[in-house]
């Protein structure tokens, strides 16, 4: 068994039970290439700094390399009794470069070590999520410019509203999105601080040179304060909340998916290749992909708290409490991905039931906010209008009729202001190209947002 690097102190070896529970291995071996990169930028700065020869230098950076293929070939052992990423690395390097590997961590600290793998690892995970999300949403603005004239009722409190674009409805989700998006950037810029050189809280004797590691491992900044440097995630918590707002529009998006794809609405089917059946009902199609979406946001959020709740109580500097930000962090790295990337696979192979969506946007009195803005144009006060129209919709179900169904005798009887020209402000086609409002409905509006958003696309696709 491995000696530990602290067992110069110890009379006792560590309980097996001890190790088993302290382990992290099986949680951060996914940080390794960021671990041996880190190394290697450190070890070239030892040597500029002339803390350790340069032959010691390119054994050790030789050594590495190694590791690297043969973890990168999965031919490489590993041993709880090594706790972390970071023991493994080393203990393998003593053996492929002799005493030349125990001078590697002068001037640091797995404290020090540990902050730099996560933000390298988050910083790598972050610009992908980036450009996922940038895949995404032209997915979503091309199904919105190739159903520019597919009309569908838009909802408040899930009851008919007013008639909206198709195309309207999923650029709201471009713009969520994109505001996703810009999170995510901005979470880059705190996230791409490089932490190394903080040692375990107070800074290192060494003549260390930190902007030049800082300039192998392109940061473009260095940490201000070594004590904050390995005792605070909130990188990651800021991560985590930026996924989990992400998280929230991908569940609004996944519930109208499920609501419009039930026979009670019929709006959409989804592809067979993204749904599953039933077990015993034969003619079940479900859709699970949206409602596993759904269901997965509560496992973001609760990543989010996990870290949250680890971090609030706890005194500066590091505390191994911070062990556990990893697996809250992976796994929602890997739930967000999942999610992006089955959206962009599915989306683009919805199938649009038009005729369902105008029909259900030509009944339930949609056009009652119009018929209100024709009197209001007349010089009837809103308030009255709107009673007015009430009453006419009262009148109008009573009948088991539309407003527009009614003749203009019956119209005209709710107010002398309302003549035969009525009749076209009631179209749907009217109602929406009349919204011309900046962010409204109209055609023409919707076509501009499309325009804009594909601009906006092959400018993030170039960057």
């Amino acid at each position: 068994m491995p000696k530990k690097p602290w067992n110069g102190r110890f009379s006792e070896k560590t309980d097996k039970i001890v190790e088993d529970f302290t382990s992290s291995i099986d949680i951060d071996k996914r940080l390794y290439p960021y671990d041996i990169e880190g190394s290697i930028a450190h070890c070239r700065m030892l040597a500029k700094a002339s803390i350790i020869s340069e032959e010691d230098a390119s054994s050790l950076i030789e050594g590495l390399g190694k590791i690297k293929r043969e973890i990168d070939q999965k031919n490489f052992q590993f041993d709880n009794s090594l706790e972390d990423i970071h023991m493994h690395v080393e203990t393998k390097l003593v053996q492929l470069a002799g005493k030349a590997a125990q001078k590697l961590h002068t001037a640091r600290s797995r404290n020090d070590q540990v902050a730099l793998d996560v933000r390298m690892y988050l910083r790598a995970e972050t610009i992908n999520t980036i450009k996922r999300l940038v895949m995404l949403k032209k997915v979503i603005v091309d199904l919105a410019k190739n159903h520019i004239d597919v009309v569908l009722p838009g909802y408040t409190h899930l009851q008919r509203a007013q008639p909206v674009l198709l195309s309207h409805h999923l650029m709201a989700y471009y713009e969520m999105f994109s505001r996703d998006t810009d999170r995510f950037r901005d979470c880059l810029e705190r996230i791409n601080v490089m932490p190394l050189g903080s040692a375990a809280l107070a800074g290192t004797t060494y003549p260390i040179d930190r902007d030049y590691t800082a300039k192998l491992l392109d940061f473009p900044k260095v940490s201000a304060n070594s004590i904050d440097a390995v005792s605070d995630r909130d990188f990651i918590i800021e991560f985590l909340s930026a996924a989990s707002i992400c998280m929230v529009h991908f569940s609004r998006m996944s519930e109208e998916f499920v609501l419009w794809s039930s026979s009670e609405f019929g709006f959409i089917e989804l592809p067979d290749s993204f749904a599953t059946g039933s077990s015993i009902m034969p003619q079940k199609k479900n859709p699970d992909v949206p409602e596993l979406v759904r269901g997965k946001t509560g496992r973001v959020f609760g990543d989010l708290m996990a870290i949250l709740t680890i971090m609030k109580s706890l005194p500066l500097a590091y505390n191994r409490d911070m062990q556990e930000d990893k697996a809250a962090l992976f796994g929602t790295v890997d739930i967000l991905k999942d999610c992006i990337e089955i959206y962009i696979k599915m989306i683009p192979k919805l199938i649009i039931n038009q005729e369902a969506m105008r029909q259900a946007a030509s009944t339930g009195f949609l056009n009652a906010t119009d018929m209100a803005d024709y009197l209001v144009t007349r010089g009837m006060p809103f308030r009255q209008a709107h009673s007015c129209v009430g009453q006419a919709v009262g009148y109008a179900l009573s009948k088991k009729m539309e407003l527009h169904e009614l003749t203009l005798e019956e119209l005209k009887s709710f107010s002398s202001l309302i003549n035969k020209d009525i009749f076209d402000v009631l179209t749907t086609e009217e109602m929406i190209n009349r919204r011309k409002s900046t962010g409204g409905t109209a055609t023409e509006n919707v076509m501009a947002a499309i325009k804009k958003a594909e601009k906006e696309l092959d400018e993030d696709m170039k960057g």
